[in-house]
């Protein structure tokens, strides 16, 4: 039997032939395409510790190309409903994506569609995984969190004909279907913000950039506006982190005391690493906002409740959730093409509060 896959142009007469003869690929075709046996094809799929990546790759390959679903998916597709959909999100532990969960459960379980839950845990391949098992098991629509992800993860969808939306992001010249707000116009209102208030020298605590579109959108955002004003980021005052209260402290404590001048403001990636900053300089005894201005994003419940009130930018993610719920669900009754890729985007409000202030040195 053959150690590879045949070529595309093979995959797709083999396809067509299959669809001639009986209408759909069946498991014996995804065998031959993958040079293995029937039984190692269902192995992969029921059992995939027992099958070598090697294989598993190949099996997986040839299932794409020939665009057949496996087991409860097939019976799905037999019926043409499985009336289940699919969100990967990259972490458990934030409420915004919490949210945006929530907005979109609503919309579907209206519908009588079951929502299935993914979490990449900000691993790309990761995501590819979940969202191939998710097509195996016969999802009518997706959404994922931002357009960093593999190629492959989009050609699935594509190939599969399963509608698909980026969520928490938006971005007018993405060629997906995007439902968000734009992280770099949001970053760039910020940084205006503190420059208006006579601020010429900054920190960032944020987020890693790696893999995240959204964080990479948002420094972006914030190195092009101070560009535009003469000004830039010390490198040693640009820190990348987890989204945690404790790096936010930890920001803080080493910026505070390494030599060399302070920034005056401090723009941190969400309201999380904020508090971090503003516990963190109640424990230094420094004055907020004279002595340092600090910002976040999401806009918490608990941002207004401290004291001084943080100043951050307010998103609403479960509308945003309800937003890709519903133009799926437009997709799926044939409101709109499934090529279209128009989005919608839902701005992002800066919340002017008690810890940022006119820069006093």
């Amino acid at each position: 039997m053959p150690d590879s896959l045949d070529s595309p142009t093979t995959a797709r007469t083999q396809t067509n032939r299959a669809r001639r003869n009986t209408g759909r690929t069946v498991l014996s075709d995804v065998a031959k395409l993958a040079g293995v046996s029937t039984a190692t094809v269902s192995r992969v799929y029921n059992e995939p510790d027992k099958v070598s990546a090697n294989v598993r790759e190949r099996v997986e390959q040839a299932a794409l190309a020939l665009n057949w679903f496996p087991n409860a998916a097939g019976r799905a597709l037999a019926s043409t409903r499985s009336h289940i959909a699919g969100i990967i999100i990259p972490t458990l532990d934030d409420q915004v994506f919490a949210s945006q969960v929530s907005g979109m459960q609503a919309a579907f379980a209206a519908r009588g569609i079951t929502l299935v839950l993914g979490c990449s845990n900000y691993d790309p391949a990761q995501a590819l995984v979940q969202v191939r098992a998710m097509l195996a098991r016969g999802v009518e629509a997706m959404a994922v969190v931002g357009e960093a992800h593999p190629p492959e993860l989009f050609d699935a969808l594509r190939l599969y004909r399963v509608p698909y939306a980026v969520t928490y992001a938006y971005r007018g010249d993405s060629p997906h279907t995007c439902i968000g707000f734009d992280n770099h116009a949001a970053y760039v209102e910020i940084a205006e913000h503190l420059i208006g208030l006579g601020h010429r020298s900054f920190a960032v605590c944020i987020q890693p950039t790696r893999d995240n579109d959204r964080v990479q959108a948002r420094v972006a955002g914030i190195r092009a506006t101070l560009e535009r004003h003469g000004l830039a980021v010390r490198p040693e005052h640009m820190l990348e982190g987890e989204s945690t209260i404790g790096f936010g402290r930890r920001c803080l404590r080493a910026i505070w005391q390494a030599p060399g001048e302070r920034p005056s403001a401090i723009i941190c990636g969400n309201d999380h690493i904020a508090i971090g900053v503003l516990r963190e300089a109640e424990d230094l005894g420094i004055a907020i906002p004279d002595e340092l201005s600090v910002t976040g994003f999401d806009d918490l419940e608990i941002a207004k409740e401290l004291r001084p009130a943080l100043t951050t930018m307010r998103v609403d993610t479960y509308e945003i959730g309800r937003l890709t719920a519903q133009h799926l669900l437009d997709v799926l009754d044939g409101k709109h093409p499934r090529h279209e890729h128009a989005g919608h985007e839902v701005h992002a409000e800066l919340q002017l509060r008690q810890s940022t202030g006119p820069c006093r040195r």
